[in-house]
């Protein structure tokens, strides 16, 4: 498949997307975003990818939605939309394979809240993040106003989205805006490493437990919660992974979970 604002490598099971227009700190557009649609889409019928590194080429990440390119031609009352028609990006990253962003420079704007969703975020020390969505006299989107508070809490969201300042990859750690802040150049080893932490398990277990999160995570009713984890429980008990993850206990041998559901060793 070829692409024209980002990259993509699939190495030992890992597919690394890059947005891949430095020049603009990778500010984002509706081709941009259509393309990774088309490669989380691709990963994830690939039975050879088993989790996602989102990335950014050059020193920036995701400078937010290109001023020129969507903005300034959306307020003119141009058509800017890509042809592939209405996405739901969220929605999309909740049911794919493990996706882990690394945060590699600036993440402003809708270049931070495209990533909320994912399983995992790791910054660099210096990376600067902002939702300055209120600086442009806009609001947050791609459900950020709900993944803000349920990463940092109410009053940290509030005070980052308010103000739309901005915060070095160490605060956003601290401050659990991301998980995690490395050195930069450790950076893409260490999110490999997470990525592939997570893909080795069964991937049927892993689509389990990601909708069962994106379902309960703010699902007040107890009862509810524990009934989708025992209907997803019985389905799991029936499936082929578990049965290699016992039958590898017992035989005191590492388990083989893509030939356990039919692929190659």
């Amino acid at each position: 498949m070829t692409y024209e604002t980002i990259l993509v490598e699939n190495v030992d099971g890992v597919s690394t997307i890059t947005l891949n227009r430095p020049e603009r700190l990778n500010a984002w557009t509706y081709q941009m975003g259509a393309e990774l649609s088309r490669a989380v889409k691709a990963g994830n019928e690939d039975d050879e990818v088993l989790a996602f590194v989102v990335t950014g080429a050059g020193r920036g990440f995701c400078a937010g939605a290109d001023i020129g390119d969507v903005f300034k031609a959306q307020a003119e009352g141009e058509n800017v939309r890509d042809d592939d028609g209405p996405r739901d990006w969220v929605a999309e990253i909740r049911a794919a394979k493990p996706m882990v962003a690394a945060i590699n420079g600036a993440a402003i704007g809708v270049g931070l809240t495209q990533v909320l969703p994912m399983d995992y975020l790791i910054a660099s020390d210096e990376a600067k993040l902002s939702v300055r969505f209120v600086k442009m006299g806009l609001v947050p989107e791609l459900a950020s106003s709900h993944y803000l508070v349920l990463r940092m809490g109410f009053g940290r969201a509030s005070e980052l989205m308010l103000s739309g300042r901005t915060v070095s990859g160490r605060e956003a750690a601290e401050l659990g805006l991301v998980d995690r802040a490395v050195p930069g150049d450790e950076l893409l080893a260490v999110a490999h490493e997470v990525a592939r932490g997570m893909g080795d398990n069964p991937q049927a277990s892993l689509k389990a437990i990601k909708d069962l999160v994106t379902q309960n995570a703010a699902e007040a009713d107890l009862t509810q919660v524990q009934q989708r984890e025992m209907a997803a429980l019985a389905e799991a008990y029936k499936s082929p992974e578990h049965k290699e993850a016992i039958a590898a206990f017992m035989e005191k041998r590492e388990p083989d979970f893509k030939a356990a559901r039919g692929g190659a060793s």
